[in-house]
């Protein structure tokens, strides 16, 4: 990876890697929370050692970070690693709603407008920092670049290198649901990080040939996001009304999920151990986030990250068929 990432993950390590406290939760994705219990849920990870949190505008229209900030604006600065986005400016609704259509459990009196031209990144950064109280993020994400391809990785990756260049961060990717168009990005020098959700999972290995393996080769990190598959992998076994894709999976993905479970369990393992676990076996994988909404979700997401994982269940899960075998053997020991 490069220096500059390097340099940021050597805060947030434990013996078993980086994790990270991902934002969406505390902008009151799929339902709301107080700001008490945000405020708790922050302290309790950081208690517990968590030192990388990532948030966004578009996470609650600029709830997450507001709420991510008033507790890390207490933190000695030099003990944390934040990263935001840019893309998404949050700007007043023209048609105001009672409630936010994208997901959030959030009034609908603001609205995100789409912008990665180098005016809409510097602007959506002032404003993060506004939000969240705070002098500096160390790394800048542009948010689902696919949605205006080559302006983002035209004028809006070259706002991002000279904001990284002034110092103002110290650490430029992209972070996205779509692995389109990420070798040529990744070869070309332009990123030091991607992260990358729900594309890296025990269910879903789109990106181990496309992205990790010229991740790898070039120095850039990975941060995977979405390892649970958006909740089916996030319980032992997968239970009634849990989602794949932010949808109802079909048959072929449950079984999968079940089969999977069924290899973790004959190691002694729950499935939710085996899904943190499994992105970190790549070299090109850093770090990973996971979304957390209380303090027991904390505590929870923890016993699990530090669960050891015997290598027989990885041999195991290859020999079924469920895992490609290039996901365990680039592992460096």
């Amino acid at each position: 990876m490069t220096a500059q990432v390097a340099e940021l993950l050597k805060r947030t390590r434990s013996r078993h890697g980086v994790l990270g406290l991902g934002g969406s939760p505390l902008g009151n994705f799929a339902r709301p929370m107080t700001d008490d219990e945000a405020a708790v849920t922050m302290r309790r990870a950081w208690d517990s050692g968590i030192r990388y949190f990532d948030t966004a505008p578009h996470y609650g229209l600029g709830l997450s970070e507001r709420r991510i900030g008033a507790e890390l604006r207490r933190r000695p600065r030099d003990e944390f690693v934040l990263s935001t986005k840019v893309g998404r400016l949050i700007v007043p609704n023209p048609r105001p709603r009672e409630r936010d259509d994208d997901g959030f459990a959030v009034p609908g009196d603001l609205t995100r407008q789409w912008d990665f031209s180098a005016a809409g990144v510097e602007r959506s950064l002032r404003e993060s920092l506004e939000r969240l109280g705070l002098e500096s993020v160390d790394i800048l994400y542009l948010h689902d670049p696919d949605q205006a391809w080559d302006g983002a990785t035209g004028e809006g990756l070259a706002a991002l290198a000279r904001l990284k260049a002034d110092g103002v961060v110290k650490a430029i990717g992209i972070g996205t649901n779509s692995t389109t168009g990420l070798a040529g990005v990744i070869e070309d020098g332009l990123v030091d990080v991607i992260m990358l959700a729900n594309r890296y999972s025990l269910l879903d290995h789109t990106a181990l040939d496309s992205v990790l393996a010229p991740a790898h080769r070039f120095g850039v990190a990975v941060v995977a996001v979405g390892v649970f598959a958006t909740g089916l992998l996030s319980t032992a076994r997968p239970a009634p009304g849990s989602t794949y894709e932010y949808r109802a999976p079909d048959a072929d993905v449950i079984g999968r999920a079940e089969r999977i479970a069924t290899v973790c369990e004959d190691h002694g393992v729950e499935l939710p151990a085996a899904a943190l676990a499994f992105p970190l076996l790549h070299p090109a994988v850093s770090a990973i986030a996971v979304g957390m909404r209380s303090p027991d979700e904390v505590d929870e997401n923890l016993r699990r990250f530090e669960t050891d994982i015997p290598a027989g269940l990885w041999s195991d899960l290859i020999a079924e068929g469920l895992i490609p075998a290039a996901a365990v053997h680039t592992h460096h020991p």
